[in-house]
């Protein structure tokens, strides 16, 4: 540009020295003659002046455009020079131009122009226009990565593809991927309980099965394996025969559960796996938080743990019954030690308390009161499903025991102990602002784990294989060393707390509900006052009836969907699911109804169908034989439908 712009210098110098001599000669000059030749000094500069900006603007031009040829003449021999496979594009993937190295490194065949990428690359869909990021091409055996640049030249845009061959690269990556260790530890449930029924000759015959069972299945899969406790394993597998197992839904926990050892009774494994971890010593941690998770459930299934959650495998049958206490007295002593070294104790269960949530609250709290500290039970008086209960227990002087979980705040301090009992979700207790106030947590509840747990509590007694909170609370408070037992109100409060989740002993009642039943006998409970706290109102029986009635069979599971807005929807609504159970050929009822804002429905069962892994399935959760789920802003019939999806999916899965 300097260049061009030096060619004028002598027509500007040629203009400045004859203006100047025009100015000397118009001093000599009279004043009309000096007007004249003012004008016509200013007529030549304006000539002059367009004359330059036309001749500049010709030159200019002239030289934008020998630049322009200049640059495509060097970026196109740039481009066919490249020391890597460089192609051209349009928008719609057709190969406009590819150097040379290009065709021989990468295309190896004949002429490509006008042909789609799609024809030749897999690996990447090139529909409309390409994708603006870098782009990953097989063809044939090779692998790339492109890096596309998009430019327009003349009104069309075309894309840069500059490609690196890095198959090698990404052939170690797969491999590492396939082959990274991958860690399982596997316990045998109930292997104490197997000790205890079987006879000897029965013992050393099943034993060593559920063993061969083990190894051998492991050992199918190429699994390194080590036994490094009586009842527990711990193996690494590779990815790849991780993906196996997981195809095969762990077929172990079937193989292991057809061995009967004693008075029919299956053996059954918790299976806890480390996934996609970044290293040997994560997995592991990862492969326990699983099992813990696993056991926490009912055990006989399997969980999963990686970076992105918990899956979950199995679980389709009953937990088995623990029948030693060894764990509820170490529980008891610490909890005791936990209350006497507190300031006060905050009991709090979950949002819409039933029977027992507030049984064993007030188990707790009598026994807290005991020991000699202060105590009060949070809880929403208004919204709450065991209303007879509490007035009953107002009436016998606890009226002072509970109160609303905001009348609280200012009675916490550092030494402020929160006993969390029924319960052990976050989302589900009664108020989260109270849990977060609280530095020492309790937590104790029967209901099989889920993912967002009370992970920060100093002691978490979850005994999945118990009927109720009410009977763990039941069984703790006979091992706390109390000068005096509880009263006839506690006993009653945790004895109905006991018969709503075991639907008055016939579900899941164990050896341990009855002899929990047996020490509430014993301090004076007595079952017709407990049977009036079932008693409902005959305008509420009318509504139950109406909505049993509206109910539909499908796949052997009862559901009745509750139309338009119905009051004491969230204690008719249970209570209707029970009384579907009492109708024949139906292992599972489902009541869906409209609750404010949102739709709600709650499952039951008798232990046919487990109706926590539908109700999971749907967002929610619970336990084998008790569960639910919400769905805010949902439409009924779109609740319905997900709910027939959900227990397809759910046969298709024991299928399977």
């Amino acid at each position: 540009m300097k260049t061009y712009s030096k060619k004028f210098w002598p027509y500007i110098l040629s203009l400045l020295l004859t203006l100047g001599l025009l100015y000397l000669l118009a001093l000599f000059l009279p004043r009309r003659q000096f007007m004249a030749a003012g004008g016509i000094l200013l007529g030549v500069g304006i000539l002059f002046t367009v004359v330059y900006m036309a001749i500049f603007s010709r030159q200019l031009r002239r030289f934008s455009i020998d630049l322009s040829a200049i640059l495509s003449s060097a970026q196109t021999e740039a481009l066919a020079n490249f020391p890597m496979p460089v192609l051209i594009a349009l928008d719609n993937g057709e190969i406009l131009w590819y150097n040379e190295l290009c065709h021989q490194k990468v295309l190896q065949s004949g002429d490509m122009h006008g042909i789609n990428l799609s024809e030749l690359f897999t690996g990447q869909e090139f529909q409309g226009s390409l994708p603006q990021q870098l782009l990953q091409l097989s063809y044939k055996k090779n692998r790339y990565t492109a890096f596309a640049v998009r430019t327009v030249q003349n009104e069309t845009a075309v894309h840069l593809l500059y490609l690196v061959d890095d198959t090698e690269l990404k052939d170690y990556k797969d491999r590492y991927l396939r082959t990274r260790a991958t860690v399982m530890i596997i316990t045998i449930d109930n292997y104490e309980e197997l000790l205890q029924s079987a006879r000897e000759s029965g013992r050393t015959q099943a034993m060593p099965e559920i063993e061969y069972a083990v190894t051998s299945y492991l050992k199918g899969y190429g699994a390194l394996t080590c036994k490094i406790e009586r009842d527990k394993y711990y193996a690494v597998v590779e990815e790849n025969a991780m993906q196996q197992i997981i195809s095969t839904r762990f077929s172990l926990l079937d193989n292991v559960r057809k061995i009967e050892v004693a008075q029919r009774m299956p053996a059954t494994l918790s299976i806890g796996v480390g996934r996609h971890a970044g290293s040997l010593a994560e997995a592991e941690e990862m492969a326990r938080q699983a099992l813990d998770m696993s056991l926490g459930r009912g055990g006989d299934q399997a969980a999963i743990k990686t970076s992105a959650g918990y899956e979950f495998y199995g679980g389709v049958s009953k937990g088995i019954e623990k029948r030693t206490k060894v764990k509820t007295r170490i529980v008891a002593n610490a909890l005791a030690e936990l209350i006497s070294s507190s300031s006060n104790v905050i009991i709090m269960g979950h949002r819409f308390a039933d029977l027992d949530s507030v049984g064993s609250a007030l188990g707790i709290y009598r026994a807290v009161r005991l020991l000699e500290r202060n105590a009060a039970i949070a809880i929403n008086l208004q919204k709450n499903l065991a209303k007879p209960l509490l007035d009953k227990l107002q009436a016998e002087g606890y009226e002072d025991a509970f109160h609303e979980p905001e009348e609280l705040y200012e009675h916490i301090d550092q030494n402020t102990l929160l006993i969390i009992v029924d319960v052990h979700a976050k989302h589900f207790i009664e108020s989260e602002e109270l849990y977060r106030r609280c530095r020492s947590v309790v937590v104790i509840d029967h209901h099989r784990k889920m993912v967002d747990y009370i992970d920060n509590a100093v002691i978490f007694y979850h005994e999945p294989y118990a009927s109720s909170a009410s009977e763990m609370v039941a069984e703790l408070v006979q091992y706390f060393g109390l000068q005096k037992n509880l009263g006839r109100s506690e006993a009653e409060a945790l004895l109905a707390g006991i018969m709503l989740d075991t639907k008055n002993f016939v579900v899941k009642a164990g050896v341990r509900t009855f002899e929990a039943a047996a020490y509430l006998k014993r301090l004076g409970a007595d079952t017709v006052e407990v049977r009036k706290l079932f008693s409902s109102p005959m305008e509420a029986y009318q509504k139950k009836a109406k909505l049993v009635s509206s109910a539909t069979a499908y796949r052997r599971c009862a559901i009745a969907v509750s139309q338009g807005a119905v009051e004491d929807i969230k204690l008719i609504a249970p209570q209707a699911a029970d009384e579907l159970l009492s109708i024949s050929d139906v292992d599972a009822s489902f009541v869906i109804f409209e609750n404010g804002s949102q739709v709600e429905a709650s499952a039951r069962s008798m232990g046919a169908l487990n109706v926590q892994l539908i109700m999971e399935k749907l967002g929610g959760g619970g336990h084998l034989n008790m569960a639910a789920a919400q769905f805010p802003g949902a439409d009924l019939e779109d609740v319905r439908q997900q709910l027939l999806g959900a227990i397809d999916e759910y046969y298709e899965t024991l299928k399977n």
